[in-house]
């Protein structure tokens, strides 16, 4: 079994799927492992091109490198749906300060207006803000989003036979079209005020998460004694952790895993992309039927942050506190979310 003190993450491929029986039963051993374990994996053998991630890095970095004011031209303070450019130090997790930029993309989707009755949770599914001097930037995030609903779609359903379950359970929560997000990050440094909080210490809320990082490391796991790992870059391979859905769909025997970046020292900029792979905001996520459950242990239990079985009221309580001013521009009558 994985050790409680991990000094690395495991290094899982993929493509053992379409290998023999032997490979196929150590990519599930090696997936229970992590995923009942640390929590977090990498990921190769997973088909995503080197070229594929280089139209994504440079577009991205091309996008960071624009004059301030074409970033702000798409400021997600123009979004009732939570897209576009979020400037440094304007979002926060658990109440402080993160301090770095990015640009919010999902799925192109027309605008959902919640109509009376409606939950207000539809108001995160609408269009994505482009920059008009960087058109091959919507191209290659569209692409990305695309490519990485293939992976995450495979890796789940290994990931539940990997514990006995049924690959499909979860299908019909993700159809006709799941609720994919991707976030487009820099990191310019440590903060003015010397703070190192790159990104504050959270879990994600969905089913799986995909994140390409960079080569100046900064990610850190939290292990179950409190004390951190580093994930120091890894070519090639995509940082791999579940969400806080799983962790409740399975009563704790998944592991949602708390983490956070610390911020480059200096001025050295750090670039990430981190894909978020969720089910429809409507979804209602049922407990998994799987073998183990009588051995799971429970879901984590956090006051500050309860966790609802229908997917869209987690994403929106998620946004609302991390975008206070997007919330307070667009919805007010949120605010007891945040």
């Amino acid at each position: 079994m994985t050790q409680q003190h991990p000094t690395a993450l495991p290094v899982i491929d993929l493509s053992l799927a379409d290998g023999t029986p032997a490979e196929r039963a150590r990519l599930h051993r090696e997936l229970r492992e992590a995923a009942t374990g640390v929590g977090f994996l990498q990921l190769v053998g997973h088909g995503v091109t080197p070229a594929e991630t280089a139209d994504l890095t440079s577009a991205m970095r091309a996008f960071f490198a624009l004059p301030e004011a074409d970033r702000l031209s798409v400021s997600n303070l123009n979004s009732p749906h939570f897209r576009g450019y979020t400037r440094t130090g304007d979002e926060r997790t658990g109440g402080s300060r993160d301090w770095r930029d990015q640009l919010d993309i999902g799925t192109e989707l027309p605008p959902h207006v919640p109509a009376p009755g409606e939950p207000a949770y539809w108001w995160l599914e609408g269009p994505n803000q482009w920059p008009a001097a960087l058109p091959e930037l919507r191209t290659a995030a569209l692409h990305w989003i695309a490519r990485l609903d293939g992976v995450a779609h495979r890796l789940l359903h290994e990931l539940l036979a990997s514990i006995g379950a049924r690959p499909d359970f979860y299908d019909d929560v993700f159809a006709p079209h799941p609720h994919l997000r991707l976030k487009l990050v820099r990191y310019p440094g440590t903060a003015p005020d010397g703070a190192a909080q790159g990104v504050g210490t959270h879990k994600d809320y969905g089913f799986i998460t995909l994140l390409l990082q960079d080569t100046v490391g900064g990610l850190q796991v939290e292990r179950p004694d409190g004390t951190f790992l580093d994930v120091p870059p890894m070519e090639g391979a995509f940082v791999v952790n579940l969400g806080e859905l799983l962790e409740v769909a399975t009563d704790g025997y998944l592991k949602a895993t708390s983490h956070r970046v610390v911020s480059p020292a200096g001025a050295r900029e750090r670039f990430s992309v981190p894909f978020f792979y969720n089910p429809r905001l409507d979804a209602h996520i049922t407990p998994l039927d799987f073998p183990h459950a009588h051995h799971a242990p429970g879901a984590t239990q956090d006051p500050a942050n309860p966790l609802h079985a229908d997917f869209g009221f987690n994403e929106l309580k998620g946004y609302t506190r991390a975008h206070p001013e997007v919330t307070q521009r667009h919805h007010a009558d949120l605010l007891p979310l945040a």
